[in-house]
């Protein structure tokens, strides 16, 4: 199955940018200009966000990182997407296969951080309306200790994982047919 979603989407008004509804589109990554991507992976209040993030990018890296996650778009059926807000680019994320699981990844520069909840928000709604998946997890290192708002979309705490010698805390969001599944069954 190969869902590939890629539309535009007005934002709930109660997410604004400058005054307004976030518009926001999802788009293939290798649409995004490269230089673009390279400068995201650059900035130091965003890597400072991402522990395996160990080394300055340049060009030649981000078009090998670009093919990998399209590689697994093709693969697994669903990959990151560049997003898009009115028209520029924001930053990337989506699912990607992490230790077996559909992992959601949002990367923002930060004049587009008061974005994310809206984007996780329609993630959420592909990974379990249009994939059918049973459930999807989130990744997040010891250091992010704000957690609430992944709380409110109900993650649960799942564990930790080590990638590539960084430990992160999992955190693991059912389906409403399989919570509720799992929930006749522990009855």
């Amino acid at each position: 199955m190969c869902v590939q979603p890629v539309r535009s989407m007005k934002a709930d008004s109660s997410v604004r940018k400058q005054g307004g509804p976030v518009n926001f589109e999802l788009v293939r990554l290798s649409e995004v200009a490269l230089a673009d991507i390279v400068a995201l992976h650059n900035d130091p209040r965003v890597t400072r966000h991402m522990p395996l993030a160990r080394a300055a990018v340049d060009e030649s890296h981000c078009r090998q990182w670009v093919q990998s996650k399209e590689a697994q778009r093709e693969e697994n059926g669903y990959g990151p997407w560049g997003i898009l807000i009115d028209g520029g680019f924001a930053g990337w994320g989506g699912l990607q296969l992490e230790m077996g699981d559909a992992d959601l990844a949002l990367v923002l520069a930060p004049k587009h951080w008061g974005a994310g909840p809206v984007i996780v928000g329609e993630i959420i709604r592909v990974a379990f309306e249009d994939m059918g998946l049973p459930s999807i997890t989130a990744l997040l290192p010891p250091g992010r200790t704000r957690v609430r708002g992944m709380r409110r979309l109900g993650f649960q705490a799942d564990g930790q994982v080590q990638i590539s010698g960084c430990l992160f805390h999992r955190y693991r969001l059912w389906s409403p047919k399989h919570a509720l599944e799992g929930r006749r069954r522990a009855e």
